[in-house]
């Protein structure tokens, strides 16, 4: 047998990548549509699951579907089962809009919105107060209204006790509401009002908490369970992820600096707490996990 008859025959060209057609460009807008709404999840839509199987298995429509993010003022910070094409709107995005409107309505005074954006960086304190609670995707936090607003008060008191220490000025001017200066006005604040029987004014810190929970709740970040002290919630896989963009800014981690929030076997919790009459009865704690 000659060389020429035992030669093996030539290797066919590996096929190449179908091309992307505008029903897929279709397919990947829609995976974007259902990432925009905020409380649903793959496990309740067939067809959002198989987008999200389909961008997590196919390199071509992920791409596709990245750029339509992207085209509209969202990142896209994790596709997945458990969160859906999770998506988060850059500061120029008409959907970042949402947040600046919440903001106005919350409150007309600068004070107050200073506060307002404290209580949420006090939730996402207490959900996640350790860096591995961030990285392990099967953990969820827990919050309460009340727990969140002690927490608020325990930290201004070591951010007195720091000030006096440094001989800081420890009445700053009210329209001059920096992060530190936000929480001498929170421990001045009212905890529910003035009102006999206790309800939350718009303007009371539980006032405040209470709306920040309800807007957290609105965009799919958390879950209420109960309204065991003033309202209990847990976190979401979306909520997860966006803490984590939060946590690398100098006010989250100065907030958890103060040691409010110590950690010993695990599980978060308050400082023993101050009995004076500042503080709310029954303020509730985070847990680990419901």
């Amino acid at each position: 047998m000659t060389a020429h008859d035992t030669a093996w025959p030539p290797e066919s060209a590996p096929a190449a990548p179908a091309a992307l057609t505008p029903a897929d460009v279709a397919d990947a807008a829609r995976l974007v549509s259902f990432g925009l709404q905020a409380k649903l999840l793959p496990a309740r839509d067939a067809e959002y699951a198989e987008l999200v199987r389909r961008h997590r298995e196919d390199p071509g429509f992920a791409r596709i579907a990245d750029a339509v993010a992207t085209g509209m003022g969202l990142v896209v910070l994790e596709v997945s089962p458990r969160a859906g094409m999770a998506v988060a709107a850059a500061e120029d995005s008409v959907f970042a809009v949402r947040m600046g409107d919440y903001s106005r309505r919350a409150a007309s005074e600068s004070t107050d919105r200073f506060l307002h954006g404290l209580a949420h960086l006090a939730v996402a304190a207490l959900a996640f107060p350790r860096p591995e609670d961030l990285a392990d995707e099967g953990y969820l936090g827990r919050v309460t209204v009340n727990g969140v607003d002690a927490f608020v008060r325990q930290a201004c008191r070591r951010l007195e006790e720091r000030a006096e220490a440094e001989g800081a000025n420890s009445d700053p001017a009210s329209d001059a509401p920096g992060l530190e200066a936000a929480w001498r006005v929170w421990a001045r604040r009212s905890a529910t009002g003035a009102t006999k029987d206790a309800r939350r004014l718009a303007g009371s810190t539980i006032g405040i908490i209470s709306k920040a929970v309800l807007f957290l709740v609105d965009s799919g970040f958390l879950q209420k369970t109960s309204d065991d002290a003033g309202g209990t919630y847990r976190t979401t896989a979306r909520y997860q992820l966006q803490v984590r963009d939060l946590a690398g800014s100098a006010a989250m981690a100065e907030l958890t600096d103060l040691g409010v929030v110590p950690v010993t076997d695990g599980t978060p919790t308050l400082l023993p707490p101050d009995h004076s009459d500042d503080l709310v009865a029954d303020a509730g704690l985070p847990f680990h996990s419901l």
